[in-house]
């Protein structure tokens, strides 16, 4: 099942090593993550990543965004 930005839904991360960060849920399951990572590039500090199973016809599958917010844009867009 592939996540729609309805479906979506924001939960602090359980992962230690990125304290920072939210698992993005689609229907309680985790669809991806959207994480504040120690090293990223400049002026694009949040990560964005789909889940496996979660990416199918999607591209990019990760990206660097600038805020959570944009990183949320990202994660769901999708190929048309």
């Amino acid at each position: 099942m592939v996540a729609r930005p309805a479906d979506l839904e924001m939960a602090p991360t359980v992962l230690k090593r990125a304290p920072i960060g939210h698992d993005v849920l689609s229907h309680g399951v985790v669809a991806g993550r959207i994480i504040k990572p120690a090293a990223s590039p400049e002026g694009a500090p949040w990560l964005w990543t789909r889940a496996f199973g979660q990416h199918e016809d999607r591209a990019p599958t990760h990206g660097y965004e600038p805020t959570r917010e944009a990183s949320m844009a990202a994660f769901v867009w999708r190929r048309e």
